[in-house]
């Protein structure tokens, strides 16, 4: 099958094939975690421009967690998004993904706080979503100070961070917990599933993440767990009815879209509100592609627009 590229994108393609081949899966967890980071160094780039941009941390069950604010604005009591990156719940951080929040803050309007979890194989599940409802505590109780509404808050992120997000959601779900007001989920991974139409069609490494890679990172996450992965780590199959409303966009030339999809159909089948954006011709985590991929930024003003939105509604 002979899937369109946009052009962008395929240009994209040569440069990234060109580069020798990593396999971070016969890497030591401290070396892959440093390489990724040298490669993804260059995908930092961000138009707008922050009124500030403050590194802090958050009390979290296994210690401090790392986080970084951005505000776009110096207005005091913004909304606030939660944002978990992604990186297979074994590599990214705050770092890594340091341009796509600045771009969700600018884009949005909202300060957008990223949290450096825990990464797994080292913590598998439930480590990382614990940090993430931790985050989720901490600006409720009033950690970000005037800087933020506690009463407007979302939770959002891209990826293994998409998972987290969901699943923090449905963890607060089922303990009776006030949810947030709304999310943003970027080209997620919901459920260890890998016989989907999309990962037939792209999980072959082609588009760079492939269906070998997406089952490495769902066993380092779920540890052991993944005999029967609980809901709030696989949410695809969770009691999805109640949560609020919802962004999502998947991406043409990713082994994860079907995720999306089925995510989609479940939310509608749950009676909860949602937006769908899909991306022709991008691959896997095009939204940090900002200096090459035109799409990149398009899908970040979107995703910002459903959050404006969202967060205006009275």
């Amino acid at each position: 099958m002979t899937l369109y590229v946009d052009p962008a994108t395929q240009a994209f393609l040569v440069r990234a094939r060109a580069q020798p081949a990593v396999d971070y899966r016969t890497m030591p967890p401290a070396e892959g975690r440093a390489l990724f980071e040298t490669l993804q160094r260059p995908l930092n780039f961000s138009p707008y421009e922050m009124a500030e941009i403050r590194d802090l941390t958050v009390p979290g069950p296994g210690g401090p967690i790392p986080a970084r604010l951005f505000r776009p604005t110096p207005e005091p009591a913004a909304p606030v998004v939660l944002y978990a990156h992604g990186g297979g719940w074994t590599f990214g951080s705050i770092e890594s993904h340091h341009a796509l929040m600045q771009n969700l803050a600018g884009a949005s309007g909202c300060a957008v706080l990223g949290l450096d979890y825990r990464l797994a194989p080292e913590h598998p599940f439930p480590a990382p979503l614990d940090d993430v409802l931790a985050g989720l505590d901490f600006i409720a109780q009033g950690g970000l100070g005037v800087h933020a509404d506690a009463s407007r808050v979302a939770v959002a992120g891209d990826s293994a961070g998409a998972n987290l997000a969901l699943g923090a959601m449905v963890a607060r779900k089922a303990a009776g917990r006030p949810l947030p007001r709304t999310a943003a989920l970027f080209y997620g991974c919901f459920a260890p599933i890998f016989d989907t139409p999309s990962h037939l069609r792209c999980g072959d490494g082609s588009y760079l993440l492939g269906t070998a890679g997406m089952r490495w990172y769902w066993a380092n996450y779920l540890g052991e767990a993944a005999a029967a992965p609980p809901p709030a780590a696989a949410p695809l199959d969770a009691d999805l009815a109640g949560l609020p409303p919802l962004y999502l966009n998947c991406a043409g030339l990713d082994p994860l879209t079907d995720d999306t999809l089925i995510l989609a159909q479940r939310l509608a089948d749950a009676g909860v509100r949602y937006r769908l954006d899909s991306w022709p011709g991008v691959l896997h985590g095009f939204m940090r592609m900002v200096r090459d991929v035109p799409a990149a930024l398009a899908a970040t003003r979107a995703a910002g627009g459903f959050l404006r939105e969202e967060f205006a509604r009275e």
